[in-house]
């Protein structure tokens, strides 16, 4: 069975540098996209048009996100009882404390900041690969 990741990006070039960055992998990851915040919460709720996605093992969370913003959709996973235990790695520009602050009291399992160079910026996403589904035991849906 493939690793589901759930990426929540709205910028095309992250999302391409994620696609590459997971393309090496040894281990068979599936990568679902979506763009905004309220598009976010309706995959992970199995609604409407994703009725039928699977149930993703980690989430790669922005906070500049349209419609709703990061912060928000974190917030509304770790408030649900069916979504609070899928870890949640926030990878963002920010790097603001107050943002670092807030995101890790809604709970979120850890806050990267994207590096700017793109060697660095796969380097980080083959870590998270690497910690969450080589290291870390994740839970059963």
């Amino acid at each position: 069975m493939p690793i589901e990741i759930l990426l929540i990006e709205d910028n095309p070039g992250d999302v391409e540098l994620t696609k590459i960055a997971l393309e090496d992998s040894k281990i068979s990851v599936n990568l679902n996209i979506v763009e905004d915040g309220v598009e976010a919460i309706t995959f992970l709720r199995r609604e409407g048009k994703y009725a039928n996605v699977p149930h993703p093992d980690i989430v790669l969370l922005d906070l500049n996100l349209p419609k709703k913003d990061g912060r928000e959709v974190l917030a509304e996973i770790k408030a649900d009882e069916k979504l609070k235990r899928i870890p949640v790695v926030v990878l963002t520009t920010s790097q603001a404390e107050e943002d670092i602050l807030k995101v890790y009291n809604l709970s979120a399992n850890c806050y990267i900041t994207k590096p700017v160079d793109f060697d660095q910026f796969v380097k980080i996403v083959q870590s998270i690969e690497n910690f969450w589904f080589t290291i870390v035991k994740l839970p059963p849906e």
